[in-house]
């Protein structure tokens, strides 16, 4: 397929690569519930620019592309209007790609160190274990009593409190 020119077969209309792309631009932004100005901050350029690329008037660069694909934009579809398939076959994978989309950047840097140490092969570290072995127990405060196994009492409160093993 040629990307530059496309003619429809239908209407007979000249179709550039710009208005297909803006098109696009704009589609995706709506359905990421941004305004243009919002879409223009996360791309780091002007509202104005962002308007322009939507019309067809002009084409952004790798940098805004790059933010865009940041915030999870599929650029592949906005380039090509083909849409990557890259839908996760199962849905934990589909929860870990959206937790790690809501992810501050720092964040993220860390979800990425854990997964590629796992993927490597190193083992998740333990849960530490307790060396104390579960007594149960009732701690009982006023008129109020708490029948768990290992149940704390932090401070004191006055009246009588008993500790029942």
């Amino acid at each position: 397929m040629n990307y530059e020119t496309n003619k429809s077969l239908y209407q007979e209309v000249f179709v550039t690569f710009s208005s297909l792309f803006g098109s696009r631009l704009k589609e995706v932004r709506k359905t990421a519930g941004w305004n243009q100005a919002q879409a223009a901050d996360i791309s780091g350029v002007s509202r104005e620019y962002w308007g322009r690329c939507e019309r067809g008037d002009s084409v952004p660069g790798g940098e805004v592309l790059a933010a865009l694909a940041a915030q999870g934009v599929d650029v592949h579809y906005v380039l090509t209007g083909e849409r990557a398939n890259s839908t996760p076959a199962d849905p934990a994978e589909q929860v870990l790609l959206d937790s790690y989309r809501r992810c501050k950047p720092d964040a993220k840097a860390n979800l990425i160190q854990t997964a590629a140490l796992l993927s490597a092969g190193l083992a998740p570290a333990a849960s530490p274990k307790s060396s104390a072995k579960s007594v149960p127990s009732s701690v009982k405060v006023g008129n109020l009593t708490s029948n768990h196994d290992g149940v704390v009492q932090v401070g004191y409160a006055g009246g009588k409190v008993s500790v029942k093993k």
